[in-house]
């Protein structure tokens, strides 16, 4: 039976999107379910099972035949999302070659956070010859200090771009030692920047656990169905890999849900030139569409403040979304962000008893600091509660039957720090009031409970300055609020977003603005009027906002800045649509260097070699990168691979004389459809 449907899943924060697309990438069916943290398999069912309940057009009793499906591609924004909000398994880093000095660099210590590090001799040169031997009895004694504490290990060591062999010692170390998965920074990039390699792998690490549960999710959803077709992800660069490839390099699928999206947009749109605003839960990621494919970021996705070393969509990303936490800075203006909170509307429509706690605490004469917020179990925890502290444990447990109040969790005077630290790993959601409840109570939105958004916003708008005056005058008020500072939060990433693409200098561009440039943003997006001055902010290409909540805000958008505003139809489910309609891309980079007048080292994958001529290093850095792209594009699950090879040589000019060799790079790219 021929494979006439394709099934694209995207897993978000919130939402579980899933589409059934024809071969020739039709959308014939779309669907919604809530994602299920605690056991993704669920909410990843509901969709997927909604989609093939019914056949493209026909009725809704007629489903389709799995053996029809001949492919199932996953995009998912909860890589990205984790990077953002913190989260994560801890790890342990394992630096070579390094002193504790480059934690200091590319934020790498705070990347860290209390998870543990370990510098041991060795490393490499920039040539590639050993500049020190490996202290192999220190990286045992740091397995060792690590045990049981760690759920991964992630490995960079100097120069170990230009020669792996410490890396891959240390890394083989661990396996033998503890049998947990290891990161090497040489696998992930070929840059030479140690610090942010080490970055890189350090997020790798954490996000194997997330990225493998996800993938088992998707398997056990479909083979509960009967589909036996092949699954791929979406990479950061809106390419395919296989699921095999994306359990040991998690990271790539890092801004996977924002590359699919404009894959989505140009799908859906049919437009070579857009900007494009995909709004989430817990993000807005921008990106531009130019000549019908995205701007990449050749030096690295920049994620949660991060800048890693992901070949990825250039997307300029910040914690906004429909879901993003309510609150006030030191100030006590408005704030969103970046951490998600679980909408007090959905809290009440899954759990009835919140409804009632929210009652009880509007009727009181004047609230209480903890008043409208939650905390609930997000996931199951791996391994029992061995690796919480008492005090976590005691949290953990009292919201084992559903979630609590804060008032009511820590009304032992437990201290917050311990509840912080769940929610950091991801264990323990928090529930607050969201743009998604103030769409609620605005007739935005309506699928959950109004009536909690209604009691919530009440106690919102029931607090006090420190003046005593109220914040504001009525519980609508404080929704419109906080819808305007949603639409302007979204003016300011789009406008940065668009300086970053035009400025050479890209860590100037992502520079927070100052009090006067500020000044002019609020008058260009806020919602009061601009008073004697009034700034308006065009942007020379239509903007195509896609995602669950982008409907509710962004008309609001279009109507106050006089952008041209697209929201195609199917934009909803953008994500899961890009991830259908991609292929397999891999891209494999050798350098070339000179050691010596009379020598140039080709930087292999894996091994070295020397040449005397630089015509025959290029040719054999050419075959080697040719022959690992193939490989990697095939492991990928690409079918019918072509590939096409580019040279780029660095010279440096001197006066009088010929011009000196510095490097060459080598880059093959492998480009093929995916295996059905």
């Amino acid at each position: 039976m021929a494979a006439d449907y394709r099934i694209g899943v995207d897993t978000g924060g919130t939402y579980t999107d899933a589409v059934l697309c024809s071969a020739a990438g039709d959308v014939l069916r779309t669907a919604k379910a809530l994602t299920t943290k605690h056991d993704l398999s669920i909410g990843i069912g509901d969709a997927v099972g909604a989609i093939l309940d019914a056949a493209p057009g026909g009725g809704a009793s007629d489903p389709v035949d799995p053996a029809q499906i001949g492919l199932v591609s996953i995009s998912t924004t909860l890589a990205t999302n984790a990077v953002v909000e913190a989260h994560g398994q801890p790890i342990a880093l394992i630096l070579i070659g390094e002193s504790d000095k480059a934690l200091d660099r590319a934020g790498l210590r705070q990347a860290l956070g209390v998870d543990p590090a370990f510098t041991v001799a060795g490393g490499h040169a920039s040539f590639g010859d050993e500049a020190a031997a490996l202290d192999i009895d220190a990286v045992d004694r740091a397995i060792d200090a690590a045990e049981g504490k760690v759920a991964a290990f992630a490995v960079s060591g100097l120069f170990g771009v230009r020669n792996p062999a410490h890396e891959i010692a240390v890394r083989d170390r661990i396996i033998a030692r503890s049998g947990l998965p290891v990161t090497c920074g040489h696998e992930l990039s070929s840059g030479l920047d140690m610090p942010r390699r080490a970055l890189t792998a350090v997020l790798n690490a954490r996000l194997i656990p997330m990225i493998a549960e996800l993938i088992e999710a998707v398997e056990a959803a479909l083979a509960k169905r009967g589909v036996t077709a092949p699954v791929m992800m979406v990479k950061g660069d809106g390419s395919l890999i296989s699921t095999k490839r994306a359990h040991t390099r998690p990271v790539e699928t890092v801004l996977s849900g924002p590359a699919a999206s404009v894959v989505g947009a140009r799908h859906l749109t049919q437009r070579n030139d857009l900007l494009v605003s995909d709004i989430g839960g817990t993000t807005t990621d921008i990106a531009i569409l130019q000549g019908g494919r995205p701007r990449l970021s050749r030096d690295g996705a920049t994620i949660g403040g991060w800048r890693t070393m992901v070949e990825a969509v250039a997307v300029h990303t910040v914690g906004l979304g429909g879901d993003s936490e309510v609150g006030l800075d030191d100030n006590q203006r408005l704030t969103l962000g970046p951490r998600r909170a679980v909408p007090i509307s959905l809290l009440a429509h899954q759990y009835p008893a919140a409804l009632d706690r929210l009652k009880t605490q509007a009727a009181r004469t004047r609230p209480k600091p903890h008043d409208g917020r939650f905390a609930l179990q997000q996931r199951r925890l791996a391994g029992g509660s061995a690796r919480l502290s008492a005090s976590e444990r005691r949290l953990w447990d009292k919201l084992e039957d559903g979630p609590l109040d804060l008032e009511t969790l820590l009304s032992d005077r437990a201290p917050e720090q311990p509840l912080r630290r769940l929610m950091d790993r991801g264990l323990v959601a928090l529930a607050a009031f969201t743009p998604s409840d103030a769409a609620h109570v605005l007739g935005l939105h309506d699928a959950w409970s109004t009536e909690a958004a209604h009691l919530a916003a009440q106690l919102w708008a029931g607090r006090e300055r420190r003046s005593g005056a109220p914040f504001f005058e009525s519980p609508d008020a404080f929704c419109q609020a906080v819808v305007d500072r949603l639409i302007a939060r979204t003016g300011e990433a789009v406008t940065a977003a668009l300086i970053e693409a035009e400025t050479p200098d890209a860590e100037a561009a992502r520079t927070a603005p100052g009090p006067m440039a500020r000044r002019f943003l609020d008058r260009a997006f806020g919602a009061a009027d601009g008073g004697l001055l009034q700034i308006e902010m065009r942007y020379a290409l239509p903007l195509a906002a896609i995602g669950a909540p982008a409907a509710a805000y962004y008309p609001a958008f279009e109507a106050r800045t006089g952008n041209q505003v697209l929201l195609p139809e199917h934009g909803a489910v953008s994500n899961a649509i890009g991830a259908v309609v991609g292929g397999v891309a891999q891209t494999v980079r050798v350098a070339i260097t000179a050691p010596n007048d009379q020598t140039y080292r080709v930087h292999g994958p894996g091994a070295t070699a020397d040449f005397q001529s630089l015509e025959q290093a290029a040719a054999h850095a050419a075959e080697l990168a040719d022959d690992a792209a193939r490989d990697r594009a095939h492991e990928a699950g690409a079918v019918s691979v072509e590939v096409s090879v580019e040279r780029r040589d660095r010279v440096a000019a001197q006066a009088g004389g010929p011009d000196i060799f510095v490097e060459s790079e080598i880059a093959a790219t492998a480009i093929g459809r995916p295996a059905l």
